[in-house]
């Protein structure tokens, strides 16, 4: 096998919610909306479609012909506006297998995704796109199977509904748990099952605990959750590595950095997310022998 049929790696090409937000101040953390990909034993897996896709696709026109396995949380907009300007879609000899679950309205991915590409809002149709896009729908409790990969769903606490992923392959795990808000008095069992034993979470930490509860501006009922309960919630479910994730627009590096000691003081194993942060899970199989957790 080659190296890259061995490897389970986690890349991250937007970590932001809500909207980007480039500048000066966010320039070491990045300002692109959610877009994480996984290379799992040499398969594409691409976990929403922020703004951060466009870069990512950016970076494999020169690996063309590219095929990959795109997984939507929901779609909201933050993690669907890249989808239109994700330029290795509208190549032909592509290939994209697009997976989404239906929305409380009864509207599938692919309907969503063509709405959001119909005049007034966008210059040209989802028709456009040259390359083979294949839609499936996710039943969030039923997993996804790709070969050897298996992927795990589950149902999260957000507006408008919203599906968690967990990746498995040869013994390696990596969870994408984004647009989820804690519980006032309990853990989410559903993140905590998805989560157990994980070796990495990435976890919805929008606001930090202060924020959420601010009695001039609470974010109750928002969706979101907090690092403090990632951190709950990595220490409950025995997770490994900890990646906070969904940043504020508002949160610039200073707060970022300032959020990723007190996270790490708490848990050591988080780490803060970050454009071009690339971690690779330990993987065991006949071939290879266990990777080590690189963070660069």
């Amino acid at each position: 096998m080659s190296r890259i049929e061995n490897q389970f790696t986690v890349q991250f090409w937007g970590v932001r919610g809500s909207i980007p937000c480039p500048g000066p101040h966010t320039v070491r953390y990045g300002g692109n909306t959610p877009c994480v990909a996984m290379q799992v034993g040499g398969k594409r897996l691409i976990f929403d479609c922020g703004t951060g896709v466009h870069v990512l696709g950016q970076s494999l026109l020169s690996q063309m012909p590219v095929e990959g396995h795109i997984f939507f949380t929901h779609s909201h907009w933050d993690h669907l506006q890249g989808f239109p300007f994700f330029t290795p879609a509208f190549i032909k000899g592509n290939k994209f297998n697009i997976y989404g679950a239906i929305a409380p309205d009864g509207s599938t991915i692919e309907q969503r995704l063509n709405d959001q590409m119909l005049h007034p809002n966008f210059p040209v149709p989802l028709q456009i796109m040259q390359a083979n896009l294949n839609f499936y729908t996710v039943k969030a409790g039923e997993p996804i199977h790709i070969e050897d990969i298996t992927i795990e769903t589950t149902h999260l606490n957000h507006p408008g509904e919203a599906v968690g992923y967990r990746v498995n392959w040869c013994g390696g795990a990596a969870v994408y748990i984004t647009d989820t808000e804690h519980f006032p008095d309990r853990l989410d069992e559903n993140v905590l099952r998805l989560s157990r034993n994980a070796d990495i979470l990435i976890y919805d930490c929008t606001y930090t605990d202060e924020e959420y509860s601010w009695a001039k501006s609470p974010k109750i009922g928002w969706g979101h959750s907090t690092w403090q309960e990632a951190v709950k919630i990595a220490q409950a479910a025995n997770v490994k590595t900890l990646v906070i994730y969904h940043h504020d627009p508002a949160h610039n590096d200073d707060f970022l950095d300032n959020v990723g000691k007190q996270a790490a003081e708490k848990f050591p194993g988080a780490i803060m997310a970050r454009e071009g942060l690339i971690l690779d899970v330990p993987v065991l199989d006949a071939v290879s022998k266990s990777l080590p957790l690189r963070k660069s």
